[in-house]
């Protein structure tokens, strides 16, 4: 099943963590309707943009956010987000570019300390998006703004 032009639902559910432990990584209508719009208002205009790239984390079943320590109440339980990175572009130059040109709900640059380090998450929602921008480092936890 095709989420958009480029985005299929088997790379969205896709997880290696699910894979080795037997966890059946499945969602809802609702889910997959979620899916579909951050497919076609986040990662589709990314590709477009950027040229290919693969979703390292997108939607997580209750089961597997427990499993890897996430909270139920996660965007990616709801298939609202999705976690990425474009090879061999700067991880703040993408953040930059989805803030200026994009209409998210969250976006975080996590673990970024320059070039393409780290990863983006970034999120979309039926309801309006609170265009929120962080940074995430281990140290540090949470901060607002591109630290």
């Amino acid at each position: 099943m095709n989420l958009s032009k480029n985005f299929s639902l088997d790379e969205m559910v896709k997880s290696q963590t699910a894979e080795r432990k037997g966890i059946p990584n499945d969602p809802n209508d609702e889910q997959i309707k979620s899916m579909m719009l951050l497919a076609e208002n986040i990662l589709q205009p990314i590709r477009d943009n950027f040229g290919a790239f693969i979703v390292s984390s997108g939607f997580r079943c209750g089961e597997l956010c427990l499993a890897i320590g996430s909270k139920l109440t996660s965007q990616h339980a709801m298939g609202e987000a999705a976690d990425f990175e474009v090879a061999g572009v700067d991880n703040l130059e993408l953040a930059n570019w989805i803030k200026d040109n994009l209409n998210y709900d969250q976006l975080i640059l996590e673990c970024y300390t320059g070039g393409n380090t780290g990863w983006i998450h970034c999120s979309h929602t039926w309801e309006d998006n609170r265009k929120e921008i962080l940074t995430y480092d281990r140290q540090n936890g949470y901060r607002h703004g591109f630290c």
